[in-house]
């Protein structure tokens, strides 16, 4: 079936009527930008004021599949392949999550405090990079590596490092076995003193699924969200205990966290050493990041 479309506002109308039974209004307006910026290669307010503007049949047909792709849940970055995150493209797949505005918030925190850092960071469990590409680009003569367990998760932050001339060592590794790797790769830079050490690892509990969007359970990598109820903090032990035996004191350790996790994960860092520990909030008042520094 055609669809008679002429205008970037007949765009936008026609986005609204599809989607609005699936996502509410804030979203389809989110995503009609996203989607006029990326179709029609023009910024975002340019197609705000002149919303007449007559548009070409073939960007037509690209908006009308990206909408048939979307009201059948396939979230919008992986329909287009990549999303914006603190100002850098980075291209996601089935391999990688989708880098949400909390993990901004985070990267943004590391940076405002560490102006000036100048040794080694660590993002552990690295996905599609984005932390360990940020941090790169924006706190200049740091050493960044970037490590996690999926090979295509590697592959793609390889790519979105290139992708933003951003110079990170990626490394794939398993968090839990982490002795024969660190021997393996000591001289790849994991080993080279890190002063900071990042994450954003897995840590939705798996009853809290029943609480996801349905775009989110269906298309991103689960074993890059979940961890089980009886044991939510089994990334964070690991990550803890390797960060002590290589976090070079007084180096900083971030974490972003379940919201419901925050005490809990407050004392495994006290009991293990840390000082200064502190939970911070994010946008939407939920306690979402942890940080602290290991004690000398």
């Amino acid at each position: 079936m055609g669809v008679n479309i002429q205008t970037i506002k007949e765009i936008r109308f026609y986005l609204k009527k599809e989607l609005e039974e699936l996502y509410p209004l804030h979203e389809i307006n989110a995503m009609s930008a996203i989607i006029l910026k990326d179709v029609l290669q023009s910024p975002h307010l340019h197609n705000l004021a002149l919303s007449e503007t007559p548009i070409q049949k073939k960007h037509v047909q690209s908006i009308t599949r990206i909408c048939r792709e979307l009201k059948k849940g396939r979230p919008l970055q992986y329909i287009l392949g990549y999303t914006e995150f603190y100002n850098c493209t980075i291209r996601v797949d089935q391999n990688t999550l989708i880098p949400r505005p909390e993990t901004e918030e985070l990267v943004d925190l590391i940076i405002k405090e560490n102006r000036g850092f100048t040794g080694t960071v660590m993002d552990a469990g690295t996905g599609s990079g984005c932390i360990a590409i940020a941090l790169a680009i924006n706190l200049s003569g740091t050493k960044v590596t970037g490590f996690d367990i999926s090979e295509g998760a590697i592959k793609k932050a390889k790519e979105n490092a290139s992708l933003n001339h951003a110079e990170v060592t990626f490394l794939v590794a398993d968090i839990f076995d982490p002795a024969p790797f660190l021997l393996k790769n000591s001289g790849a830079g994991l080993l080279n003193n890190p002063g900071l050490i990042v994450s954003n690892p897995p840590y939705v509990r798996s009853s809290e699924k029943k609480l996801m969007a349905e775009n989110v359970l269906g298309h991103e990598p689960q074993g890059a969200l979940f961890v089980p109820d009886s044991d939510p903090l089994i990334y964070y032990r690991a990550l803890v205990k390797l960060a002590s035996a290589i976090l070079v004191p007084p180096g900083k350790i971030y974490f972003e966290i379940n919201e419901a996790m925050g005490k809990p994960i407050c004392e495994l860092l006290t009991t293990s050493g840390y000082i200064s520990v502190e939970i911070i909030k994010d946008l939407n008042n939920k306690e979402r990041i942890i940080k602290g520094i290991i004690n000398e």
